[in-house]
């Protein structure tokens, strides 16, 4: 597992030794940064179910202006802490440990506001429709948010008329879904 490009473009990051968490692999994250590059520089991130923290890395390499990663795992979080250093991205960084939901409500009590968004959480579980519901309250209008899922989750409709789906692309059985914020909403 590597940065794809970027300042750290090359760079190797540590993987989990465990199978609890479940990286995107190069292949995904090199297509679904192709697909979204130009919303990237300057962009406040917030990597949800961070695992490796290798999305928000890939971000920050890509000239993100910050990267805030959320993971309840231990180890999760060490992979986080350990990948940060190894891309020195200490000082554009943010670690939070809790769940998702708690989360988010302590991001919104502090004013905070993301352009864009992922979320890669355990597959099978509903955490992407459940996610979708709340996550607007940081979200800015117009903001991306990139959902990582299994493809037998797809079939689960999102609810929320703030999110606009954009775009859909399958690899194997993952499936990468893009939605946008829509303006009128917040």
């Amino acid at each position: 597992m590597r940065i794809i490009a970027g300042a750290c473009g090359g760079r190797r990051l540590h993987a989990p030794k465990s199978s609890k968490i479940r990286p995107t692999i190069d292949k995904v994250r090199e297509a679904v940064f192709s697909i979204i590059s130009e919303h990237v520089p300057d962009a406040r991130v917030l990597d949800l179910f961070a695992g490796t923290g290798a999305m928000g890395l890939e971000a920050l390499s890509r000239r993100a202006k910050f990267c805030c990663f959320v993971d309840n795992g231990a180890e999760a979080l060490r992979l986080v802490r350990e990948n940060i250093s190894l891309c020195d991205a200490g000082d554009r960084s943010r670690i939070l440990q809790g769940t998702v939901a708690s989360t988010i409500r302590r991001l919104e009590s502090e004013k905070e506001l993301f352009d864009i968004v992922f979320l890669d959480p355990p597959y099978g579980q509903g955490y992407v429709e459940k996610t979708i519901q709340i996550v607007g309250a940081v979200a800015r209008p117009g903001a991306l948010l990139v959902s990582e899922q299994h493809v037998k989750d797809a079939q689960r409709p999102i609810l929320d008329p703030a999110w606009q789906k954009d775009r859909e692309r399958r690899y194997g059985d993952t499936l990468i879904v893009i939605y946008s914020r829509l303006a009128l909403f917040r």
